[in-house]
């Protein structure tokens, strides 16, 4: 009787670490865009491949600290995951160049932008493709979120091509990951896997023609350019660990968290324009925020509760069937002969 109460406890706690999975990657993607100015003079694509080579190098290490090495063969086996993988590889890498040109190039809230398109995103593709259901206040923040875009949008004054490229590859990247069911460290091993040897090919050719910064930008650069492979892997290990623990719906509502941080940076770090306009969308994303704030932690308390119950019944179940056997063995336990027991006709 025991399962009864183990299965519910085991959901809860399996749901309790994918959120502080999901809020560790999306906090560090926030930050992330005081890291990509550091690497300048190198250009966005040798940045990129920096980061694709160095990314399974700390993958690598991870994995022999860890011993996790049995997942690797029936992924092989598997021609359908393997093209999961590759596609996933693909949509990550469209994502990564985008963004770090987006930073480089000063417009930090346009990709902060994207961002927050994205939640929205993550969320169509969990209820049209997954048939995940929404609760009453998440469709009213989500209903707040997709006024804010709206608002932001038109801030601009033109199509925000940006904004929609990293929206449109990152929710892309997380249905994939979703159906790919892999654990964060190898899913992550594998992508990079299947980026690795073009990147390694790309820089060799830049060393070659003499354009590479790796080698001619001193000691301090190298390093900074080899980092990319932590600064990449931490947040991504995370998110996969996140997608498989928790509904696509919930990981496109958390991803509210990374544009905010991000678009904090653009106006005080970075000094971006900031019109009347984008104010009013920050500020609609934050009643989104506040409003899943709300109902996170009203449905995690009635989860609690719930649980409580589950295994309050649970116990009283497991009594109730021990003072039945109890009951059945006693007048025998007590030695009664059967001919004087009042219960049954002599």
């Amino acid at each position: 009787m025991g399962s009864s109460g183990e299965a519910p406890a085991r959901a809860a706690s399996e749901a309790r670490l994918g959120l502080l999975y999901g809020f560790a990657a999306y906090g560090s993607w926030g930050v992330i865009p005081l890291f990509w100015p550091l690497l300048e003079p190198a250009s966005p694509a040798e940045i990129l491949a920096n980061r694709m080579v160095w990314s399974l190098v700390a993958c690598i290490l991870l994995l022999l600290v860890l011993r996790r090495w049995a997942w690797i063969r029936p992924l092989l086996r598997e021609p359908r995951r393997l093209a999961l993988v590759a596609g996933a590889a693909a949509t990550i890498t469209v994502n990564w160049f985008v963004y770090i040109w987006a930073v480089n190039s000063g417009h930090v809230v346009e990709a902060a932008l994207g961002y927050f398109i994205n939640p929205l995103v993550s969320i169509a593709f969990g209820v049209l493709l997954l048939r995940e259901r929404l609760r009453a206040l998440q469709w009213i923040a989500v209903a707040v979120g997709a006024a804010a875009v709206v608002v932001l949008t038109v801030g601009y004054g033109r199509l925000p091509w940006i904004a929609l490229v990293l929206a449109f590859s990152f929710g892309t990247y997380g249905l994939i990951k979703k159906r790919i069911g892999l654990e964060g460290i190898e899913s992550f091993a594998a992508e990079t896997a299947v980026q690795f040897l073009p990147a390694l090919v790309f820089m060799l050719v830049l060393g070659a023609r003499g354009d590479s910064t790796f080698h001619t930008e001193g000691a301090g650069h190298a390093l900074l350019l080899a980092s990319c492979g932590v600064i990449t892997a931490f947040p991504l290990i995370c998110f996969g660990a996140a997608a498989v623990r928790l509904p696509l719906s919930t990981i496109g509502l958390m991803q509210y968290l990374a544009p905010t941080l991000q678009f904090a940076l653009g106006v005080l770090y970075f000094r971006e324009s900031m019109p009347a306009e984008r104010w009013a969308g920050f500020l609609l994303v934050w009643l989104a925020l506040a409003l899943l704030t709300y109902d996170a932690l009203r449905t995690a308390r009635r989860g609690r509760l719930e649980l409580r119950r589950a295994e309050a019944e649970a116990r009283a179940a497991a009594a109730g069937d021990a003072g039945d056997a109890g009951g059945a063995a006693g007048p025998a336990a007590a030695g009664v002969p059967e001919a004087v027991n009042p219960g049954r006709p002599a």
